[in-house]
């Protein structure tokens, strides 16, 4: 098979959450108690039992009051800090582009949850490992689509080749957004998660400065720095 990605278009999102769901369901995961903060975004957080996250995002300026909305995942990484720090081999990088944390060999060291420049590991307080979104890995080696995108009905979300995403992508941003941004392309050697964003991508709320040869490096070096400082 050859590379994959999923490409999320923020600008045909609907916020309807049915991605959530599916992800629930698909991974058995269970729901989670939670109270309203003021945000329609819940629960308020990615964790170990919510793998994608609809996120909400309210500014405003001179053209009124904007509501962004972002899934917020996994991004499978080529250059993945998760898998270069992990000292157990408990993180498998496959072909395609899924990154996959190994149950059964995660000791739960949490070096995966303290490298992720995204914040996407998280430790699961009752299995004492970390767990994270797999790509729905089960369902794309056996040729269907991951969940989520199977689920969405805007059209927000689209699995297929990453290099003709991304083709699509950056004719849909050269038609319709003249000042929209493709992130995924180069942040950490390419992302397996694609955006197309209408504006600055630190308006969604994703890192910027990722891009680059020398990312992977750069991010581990603050790792070393932060396991060094954590001995005292």
């Amino acid at each position: 098979m050859a590379e994959m990605a999923i490409l999320i278009d923020v600008t045909r999102c609907s916020a309807c959450r049915a991605c959530q769901v599916a992800c629930k369901e698909w991974n058995r995961l269970p729901g989670e108690t939670t109270t309203f903060t003021g945000s329609y975004q819940n629960p308020p957080d990615l964790s170990a039992t919510t793998w994608t996250l609809v996120q909400f995002r309210e500014s405003a300026d001179g053209d009124g009051l904007h509501w962004r909305f972002r899934k917020a995942q996994c991004m499978h990484c080529t250059d993945a800090i998760c898998y270069a720090v992990c000292p157990n081999d408990a993180i498998t990088k496959y072909p395609e582009g899924n990154v996959v944390i190994n149950q059964d060999r995660c000791q739960g060291c949490l070096r995966c949850v303290e490298s992720c420049p995204f914040q996407v590991p998280h430790l699961n307080p009752t299995t004492k490992k970390t767990a994270k979104c797999t790509g729905c890995v089960d369902r794309v080696m056996n040729g269907l689509p991951p969940a989520c995108v199977k689920t969405c009905t805007s059209g927000a979300l689209q699995y297929g080749g990453r290099a003709r995403l991304l083709r699509e992508a950056k004719a849909r941003r050269d038609k319709l957004f003249p000042r929209g941004v493709i992130y995924g392309e180069r942040e950490m050697g390419g992302l397996h998660v694609l955006y197309l964003l209408p504006g600055p991508s630190a308006l969604y709320g994703l890192p910027e400065g990722l891009a680059g040869t020398g990312a992977l490096g750069a991010a581990l070096e603050r790792v070393t720095r932060f396991a060094l400082s954590s001995r005292g």
